[in-house]
C-alpha cells in the first residue's frame, strides 16, 4: 500500500483537505508577495515535510508538492522560485547549526533572501572535489580567494552557497568546507558569460580576500564534500520545478507580484527548451518541408520520439519515488543521460530536415532561428549538471558494480596532486 494512502498516517486527500481549509481562512489577495509568503511559512505549509521546530509539520516528503499544488489550484501562490528554496534552504535544514538556521531559513523560504550556487571552477567542474578556491582561517573569520564559474543568478543574488578548500594537506574530498557568502560585500566581482547561442544565463565570480564569519560554516570544517553532495541531490528535484502555473482565476496583488517574479526568474531559462532539442517541432517541420515520406528521416524521428517517451516514464518513476520520501537512486543519472540522448537525437533530426539552412538565424521563417539555436544549444545538455561521462561512471560503479576508475590522486594530500 502506498504511503500516500496509508490508513495509519496522513493521506494525500487528508493533506489536501487540511491545506485548503487553512488557505480559505488565510488567503488575502491584497497582501504583498512577501507578506503572503511569511504567512505561508509560519503556517508550516511551505515545507510541511520539515520538523515543526523549523517551519514544517512533520509530514512525509510527498506532502510538500501536494501542498504547493493545492494552493496554486485554489488560486493562490506557493513558494519562491530559485536556488534559495530549492538548494540553499534544504541544505541548511539538513546540515546547518541551529544558529545558521535561525539566521537564514525564514527569509530564504519567503524569498526575501535570494541565493546562487558557487561550486564549479574553471579547472573543477566534473571533478568538483578538485576545486582550488582557498579558505584560510583568520580568528572568527575565513578569508576566501579564487574563481567560480557557471553561476546562475550570481549577478543579483544576496547570498551564495560556496565550497572552498580549507586544508591543502588533506585528500581532496576531505579538505573542503561549505560556507554561506554575502554576495554584496567588497571583493566579490561578478561577470556575465556570453554563450555561443547569444544568451548570458551564467556568470563567473571572482573572490578577492572575501571575508566570511566562521559562524556561517555549514557542517564541519573539512566536511564540505558531504554537504555539497547533499546540495547536489536536492538539485535533481529543483531542476524540475521551474515551470510554475497559475490558476486562471488567480488574481490580486500577491498573484501579480508572483507573475512578475516568475517572468523575471524564467528569463534565465528561456533557451532551455532549445537545449533539450525541441523534439516537439520535428513532425510539423518534416511535413512543412515535404520530407515526411523520407524513410531514413522517418526512422530517425520514430527512434527519437520513442526514446523520449521511455525517458519520460523513467522520470515519472523517479519523481514518484522522491515524493514518497525514498532516497535518490540510479534514476537521476539515467534521466540525465536520457535527456542528453534526446537532445542529440533531436539535433540530428533537425539537421537532416534543415540541411545547410540550419545555420541561418535570420530567414523569412522564424522557426529557422529556433532550430539554429537548437543546434548550438544542445551540446550544453551533455555538460550541465554533471557530464555524460561522469553519469556513466556513476552508473557503472554504483549500479552495475564495475571496478572504480583508477585514481592515482586518491589518498594523497591535495597539494601533492598534479594540476
Amino acid at each position: 500500500m502506498s504511503e500516500r494512502t496509508n490508513p495509519d498516517g496522513p493521506t494525500e486527500q487528508s493533506v489536501r483537505a487540511a491545506v485548503l481549509d487553512w488557505f480559505e481562512q488565510a488567503w488575502d489577495p491584497d497582501l504583498s508577495l512577501v507578506e503572503w509568503r511569511e504567512r505561508l511559512v509560519d503556517s508550516g505549509w511551505a515545507v510541511p515535510s520539515w520538523a515543526t521546530d523549523w517551519f514544517g509539520r512533520d509530514l512525509p516528503a510527498w506532502a510538500d508538492r501536494t501542498a504547493h499544488a493545492a494552493i496554486r489550484e485554489a488560486g493562490g501562490v506557493a513558494v519562491p522560485l530559485g536556488g534559495g528554496f530549492g538548494l540553499a534552504a534544504p541544505t541548511m535544514y539538513d546540515h546547518a547549526s541551529d544558529d545558521v538556521k535561525a539566521s537564514f531559513l525564514r527569509d530564504t523560504l519567503t524569498g526575501t533572501l535570494t541565493w546562487c550556487q558557487l561550486f564549479s571552477e574553471p579547472g573543477a567542474g566534473s571533478d568538483l572535489a578538485g576545486l582550488q578556491a582557498t579558505a584560510v582561517r583568520d580568528g572568527d573569520q575565513w578569508i576566501v580567494n579564487g574563481q567560480k564559474v557557471w553561476n546562475t543568478s550570481a549577478d543579483h543574488a544576496d547570498m551564495g552557497i560556496l565550497v572552498a578548500r580549507s586544508n591543502w594537506d588533506a585528500p581532496k574530498h576531505r579538505g573542503l568546507t561549505y560556507f554561506l557568502l554575502d554576495m554584496h560585500q567588497p571583493g566579490v566581482e561578478v561577470r556575465p558569460i556570453r554563450q555561443m547561442n547569444e544568451h548570458s544565463s551564467f556568470n563567473e565570480v571572482f573572490l578577492n580576500d572575501v571575508r566570511i564569519p566562521h559562524a556561517h560554516v555549514v557542517g564541519e570544517v573539512g566536511g564540505g564534500w558531504a554537504v555539497a553532495r547533499g546540495t547536489l541531490s536536492h538539485e535533481r528535484s529543483y531542476a524540475t520545478s521551474r515551470d510554475v502555473k497559475f490558476a486562471a482565476r488567480a488574481s490580486g496583488r500577491v498573484v501579480d507580484e508572483a507573475r512578475i517574479e516568475a517572468a523575471e526568474y524564467n528569463k534565465t531559462y528561456v533557451w532551455y527548451p532549445q537545449r533539450q532539442g525541441r523534439l516537439d517541432l520535428v513532425i510539423d517541420r518534416a511535413q512543412t518541408a515535404e520530407r515526411n515520406g523520407d524513410p531514413v528521416l522517418r526512422n530517425e524521428m520514430t527512434a527519437a520520439i520513442s526514446f523520449h517517451r521511455a525517458a519520460e516514464w523513467t522520470a515519472k518513476r523517479s519523481r514518484a519515488g522522491r515524493e514518497l520520501g525514498r532516497p535518490p537512486g540510479s534514476e537521476g543519472s539515467i534521466g540525465k543521460l536520457a535527456l542528453s540522448e534526446v537532445a542529440l537525437r533531436s539535433n540530428r533530426v533537425h539537421s537532416m530536415i534543415s540541411g545547410a539552412n540550419g545555420m541561418l538565424t535570420k530567414t523569412d521563417d522564424p522557426i529557422d532561428a529556433v532550430v539554429a539555436e537548437v543546434l548550438v544549444s544542445t551540446p550544453a545538455q551533455s555538460i550541465a549538471g554533471g557530464t555524460d561521462e561522469i553519469q556513466h561512471n556513476i552508473l557503472g560503479e554504483t549500479v552495475l558494480g564495475l571496478p572504480r576508475e583508477p585514481a592515482p590522486d586518491r589518498g594523497l594530500p591535495f597539494r601533492e596532486v598534479g594540476r
